[in-house]
């Protein structure tokens, strides 16, 4: 067909032209692009609502649009309805209580019910499919109890038979078709719950593994603090006591006796400067990841060489006895091992006025024994000691703070070893520890 000149063109011709245009042409400039905004904005808004709301609205939405549409579904037939009113009162009936399935589900179920059971026992004819009666029986058996289960069973039987006994329901396929509906109403309702209490019961063990995650993260925080402080302890009493000792000597051996004095000054610097390297190489695993960190072996027995001899050079002449065959021990036990001596050295330098000690380590088939011994005091008041140096104040081996005793009975503990501490027969205090080897 062709236009008639001065014309124009014709109806198929401008339909053929605006099919044959671009999509932009067709539609109003931008249209497309704000639906699809508004859309994905009413989505992102529903999806930041609190889970309860977001329920209401869906079953406020399933409610109107199941009562729109059972009554839109009688309009064609509103001649054979008699009266018209109350067969759309009854439908509409059927679909907005299911607004409140959730919050109330066998009140509504109750409402429900009875409007499908009077809409057919009044023989309306041209019944909607049972879909609210069937809805709010899956709400019933997905959230209440069993007692309440029961009861809908029973109340949907019973409302169907009454239904059927109707004139006019004589087909064997509607009861079929209607059991049908309702059965697989009762199999979604338990599924549903099914999958709920599964949910719930992961949940539960996610939660308590994440408890049991932070309780154990939180002990293994508490056991590691616990370690720096006792090595932080040891470290620092042990040097800082020999320090304080040999400080007290240069005080009292100034000015009549410079050269014990000087040499007193010398054991304090080389005792400082001892301290420094032991808590820098400690701190050092407080570091983080990405430094160097300069490491060293830990302290073992092979180092106790040089702890008697600070201990010596305090004034406290200290014998050392090895019972056995030495053999290498696990690196905990020897750590702990050497850390017992060398606290209760110190506590015997800070807090003892002994003649001597003793220090025995004793090596048996899988057991270690250290056994740290003092002679109990010596007579007088503190004052210089056998080599010119002064003891400390008075007082008793392990009896200051606690702390010494504290971390003494910590590592042994920690290496499910026993330990034994008391006076002697002398008067003097001793400290045994027997430890495994591995």
């Amino acid at each position: 067909m062709r236009p008639i000149r001065g014309c124009g063109a014709t109806p198929y011709h401008r339909l053929v032209k605006t099919l044959a245009a671009p999509r932009a042409a067709r539609f109003p400039q931008g249209l497309a692009a704000r639906m699809v905004g508004l859309s994905r904005g009413l989505v992102a808004r529903f999806g930041a609502l609190p889970p309860r709301r977001q329920e209401r609205l869906q079953d406020l939405g399933l409610g109107v649009a199941l009562a729109a549409v059972n009554v839109v579904s009688l309009l064609p037939y509103r001649a054979h309805l008699h009266p018209l009113w109350l067969a759309l009162t009854l439908v509409a009936a059927q679909g907005i209580p299911l607004i409140w399935r959730r919050s109330c589900p066998v009140g509504m179920g109750l409402i429900i019910g009875a409007a499908r059971v009077a809409y057919d026992r009044i023989g309306f004819g041209y019944a909607q499919f049972p879909l609210g009666p069937a809805i709010i029986f899956y709400t019933i058996i997905d959230r209440r109890g069993p007692v309440w289960r029961w009861l809908a069973c029973v109340a949907v039987v019973v409302g169907v038979t009454i239904s059927l006994a109707t004139p006019g329901h004589t087909e064997p396929y509607e009861a079929i078709f209607q059991a049908l509906i309702f059965v697989t109403a009762w199999a979604a309702g338990v599924l549903s719950r099914a999958k709920r209490a599964s949910l719930q019961a992961a949940e539960g063990r996610a939660e308590r593994a994440e408890a049991e995650l932070d309780r154990q993260t939180s002990r293994a925080a508490v056991a590691e603090r616990t370690r720096i402080a006792r090595e932080l302890h040891d470290v620092v009493a042990h040097h800082v006591s020999l320090m304080a000792v040999q400080a007290e000597a240069a005080t009292s051996l100034l000015p009549g006796r410079p050269a014990e004095a000087q040499n007193s000054v010398e054991i304090i610097g080389s005792t400082a400067r001892q301290a420094l390297t032991e808590l820098r190489r400690l701190l050092g695993v407080l570091r983080g990841p990405s430094e160097q960190l300069e490491t060293a072996p830990s302290a073992s027995l092979q180092d106790l060489g040089d702890v008697l001899d600070q201990v010596r050079g305090s004034g406290l002449p200290v014998d050392f006895t090895v019972e056995g065959t030495p053999y290498p021990l696990a690196p905990g036990v020897d750590l702990t091992a050497y850390r017992i001596v060398q606290e209760a050295l110190t506590n015997t330098v800070r807090h003892a006025r002994a003649a001597r000690a003793a220090v025995t380590l004793s090596y048996e088939p899988g057991h270690v024994t250290v056994s740290i011994a003092d002679s109990g005091r010596r007579p007088g008041g503190p004052g210089p000691g056998a080599n010119g140096h002064v003891t400390a104040k008075p007082g008793r081996l392990l009896a200051g703070s606690g702390l010494g005793l504290a971390g003494i009975t910590e590592r042994v503990a920690s290496c499910g070893g026993n330990l034994t501490v008391g006076p002697t027969g002398s008067g003097g205090f001793t400290v045994t520890a027997r430890l495994p080897a591995r």
